[in-house]
């Protein structure tokens, strides 16, 4: 069978290369249409639409804002790290942040 449709919508932007992941978490957590997620993101990262499909814009300003990159970096925030960071960035909750704060309690 096919891809999931948000694995092929964030390859479409690249995904973690770029914006792709945030675009789409927008889209499917807030039920945004993609116009709009493009300009939340944008907003957010205090970038063009057009940098958040561009590799090179993104990796710096990802590494920045501590949000994830696709290779790792000495000291970076990664996988929840960078998720909590996400959501911070976003104003949003995402689930996995919120079980990993539960089972702190």
């Amino acid at each position: 069978m096919g891809m999931p449709i948000s694995h092929i919508m964030t390859s479409g932007m690249s995904g973690i290369r770029a914006a792709g992941d945030l675009v789409a978490r927008m889209q499917f957590s807030e039920n945004m249409r993609i116009a709009d997620a493009k300009d939340y993101v944008a907003k957010k990262l205090d970038v063009t639409t057009d940098d958040l499909s561009d590799e090179y814009v993104m990796r710096e300003l990802r590494e920045d804002l501590g949000i994830g990159v696709i290779t790792s970096v000495a000291g970076a925030p990664k996988g929840i790290a960078a998720k909590m960071n996400i959501e911070k960035l976003l104003d949003i909750k995402i689930n996995s942040c919120e079980r990993f704060r539960n089972q702190l309690r």
